[in-house]
Order: structure tokens, then sequence, then C-alpha cells
């Protein structure tokens, strides 16, 4: 019986100046998600890079470095293009949405937070990341076949070509202009595995040797 592969956990980041809007978003959302937690905008990027959380739940009004900085710093770096950003913010007006939508967030969520409809947000999006995962794993997979291929191409390809053949001993020389035994060549440019025998007429001839 095969045993079943667990599923990974989403991680999320949650990202508040506050620890009590944070507690509350823990709380809310660590039963079906991995939850990791900073208090400001430069830990939030170190944690970032260490963690690589699924979704970042930002607070935008945060001292020093704002959630709106931290998202711009965030989108400039090619690795974290993907990432799904939710900002979380007291901010309730059409401008602030409009500019947290701009910098790249997928979504934008008003203090007080109402918990019911933020988890169904974030199950939203998660579901979203889970799927772009697979597809990126699939291309991935597609691209190491491709390449394996090729791989195997370029090797008949060359067995394929006009070979140099020793016409005394059978040695085939290579792009190298070396000399290799025929097993040796074809078995560093194909799959084929050598078993050894005798055929009919060099066993008849090792039988009249012997006799």
């Amino acid at each position: 019986m095969i045993a079943a592969v667990p599923v990974r956990k989403m991680k999320i980041l949650i990202v508040d100046d506050d620890p009590v809007n944070i507690g509350v978003l823990a709380n809310a959302l660590k039963e079906s998600y991995e939850i990791c937690t900073a208090l400001n905008g430069h830990d939030a990027i170190a944690l970032l890079k260490q963690e690589s959380p699924d979704l970042l739940l930002l607070d935008v009004m945060m001292p020093e470095l704002d959630g709106l900085q931290v998202c711009r710093l965030i989108r400039a770096e090619g690795a974290y293009a993907d990432l799904p950003i939710i900002f979380v913010t007291a901010v309730d007006s059409l401008e602030g949405e409009v500019q947290g939508l701009e910098l790249g967030a997928v979504d934008y969520i008003t203090k007080p937070v109402n918990l019911k409809l933020a988890k169904l947000r974030v199950r939203n999006q998660i579901e979203l990341k889970r799927q772009r995962n697979i597809v990126k794993e699939q291309n991935a997979l597609l691209k190491r076949q491709k390449e394996a291929l090729e791989a195997t191409l370029s090797r008949v390809k060359r067995l394929e070509g006009l070979l140099s053949i020793c016409m005394q001993c059978k040695k085939i020389r290579t792009e190298n202009n070396d000399w290799h035994q025929l097993e040796q060549y074809i078995g560093e440019h194909s799959d084929a595995v050598f078993s050894h025998g005798l055929c009919p007429d060099c066993l008849e001839m090792a039988m009249k040797k012997l006799d």
C-alpha cells in the first residue's frame, strides 16, 4: 500500500505594528495555515527571504517603513513578483485602495477586520497561489524532460555521423582525435550496455583451433 503524501500547509506572513492585530488574524488563520509574523517593514522583508511565505497580509500604516514602501521593495525583486499581497488597513478610502492595487496588491481589507470575510479572501488567494505553484512545477518538469530529450537526440546524432574506425584494431576516433575502443565509445554516446559472447563464425573458428 502506497502511503499518501502529506499536503504542505501554505504559509502566511502577517505584518502589523500592533501585536493585538497580529494576534487576531493569526488566531483566525492558524488552524488552516502556517503563520509567521513581523512587527515592522524591515523585519517583514527579512522574514520574506527567510520563510518564503505563500501570502502576505500587510498593514499599510507603520512607522519608518510603511506597507506601501514594503510592497514597492518586494515587487522590485523578481523572485517575489508573484507573491500575493493583501493590504490590511484602517484607511478606508477609494484612493488608498486604488494606490495599493496599483502597487501590485491582490486585495484590500479594511479595519476593523471582518474575520469571516478575511478568511474567505485569504482562502481564495491561497488557492490561486497553489494552482500557480502546480503550473510552475509542471513547466519545470517539462523543461527538464525537454533538456533530457535534446541531450539524447544529440547523442544519437553523433552516432549517425561518419565515424573513423581503425582497420586493424577497430578503435573509433572521437571528436577530440582520441582513439577509443568500440564499446567505450558507444557507451559514452548512448545508453547501450554490452554483454560479451561469440558469434557463430567466431565460435566455429575457435572450435577449429581447439581441434
